[in-house]
């Protein structure tokens, strides 16, 4: 059960950002109203909010995400694998501090990205790809396993539309993955249990479970309606300004 959430609004120049889309420039406005609703939302879940200032310094610092690894056990902060985002740790470290008195880092040549990991249960997977490098993964894996974690590298590196692993992958339950086509043939994921998302909502792979709820993108009925089938409460957030930006659900939000 998450009990707290690391969460940043965009800044005015989040247009600014790093983006590998084509879908036009996000309207800020619009970016801070649905990161206003994503927050309630986590609210709503039982989550207490840790609400950092926006940092115009960073335009893409509201994907706070990618800034640490978080466990039961311990708390890592990353080094992202663009540069102008790794002063972006600073303020999460800062912020963990209370709660996470010790954290490790990830420490060069190294690179993460917080997009990249996903936790399933005891069981972490650490994509590889083109922010988080293979020294980077094999110290992640290092601290996870001290930690008493387990985990295995993905590398998503050419699979289309993939920027981070968790853009075509997230765990709802220990067995349970949502996952794009592209990867639903990957040998690490054999043994659990697959929803697969079609290509034409690959997008809305990035959903996130809070608690007794799952955090769905709105526009996307055909995963949301086989979500409701087996199950779990969802609860559909507009994103449509964080999509022209690489950003999803799990991207806003560091919870544990």
């Amino acid at each position: 059960m998450f009990r707290n959430a690391i969460v940043r609004p965009p800044a005015s120049n989040f247009a600014q950002g790093l983006t590998s889309v084509d879908l036009g420039p996000p309207v800020f406005a619009r970016a801070f109203e649905q990161h206003a609703a994503y927050c309630a939302a986590l609210e709503a879940c039982g989550l207490s909010l840790i609400r950092l200032p926006s940092d115009e310094r960073y335009p893409d610092s509201t994907f706070v995400e990618d800034t640490a690894v978080i466990t039961s056990r311990c708390a890592v902060v990353t080094r992202p694998g663009a540069p102008s985002r790794r002063d972006e740790v600073e303020a999460i470290s800062f912020s963990l501090a209370p709660f996470y008195p010790v954290r490790q880092s990830i420490m060069e040549p190294g690179t993460v990205d917080g997009g990249d990991v996903c936790e399933a249960g005891n069981h972490f997977f650490i994509g590889i790809s083109e922010r988080t490098n293979e020294a980077g993964a094999q110290q992640l894996g290092q601290i996870l396993s001290d930690a008493g974690h387990t985990a295995t590298c993905v590398d998503v590196r050419g699979v289309e539309g993939v920027l981070h692993l968790k853009s075509g992958l997230a765990c709802l339950k220990e067995d349970q993955l949502v996952v794009i086509h592209a990867l639903a043939q990957r040998a690490e994921f054999r043994g659990y249990n697959l929803i697969l998302v079609s290509n034409e909502e690959a997008y809305a792979a990035n959903c996130v479970q809070v608690n007794d709820c799952v955090l769905v993108a709105a526009g996307f009925p055909l995963l949301e309606q086989r979500l409701r089938e087996l199950g779990h409460q969802t609860i559909a957030l507009e994103m449509s300004e964080f999509q022209k930006m690489d950003g999803g659900l799990s991207c806003l939000s560091l919870r544990f």
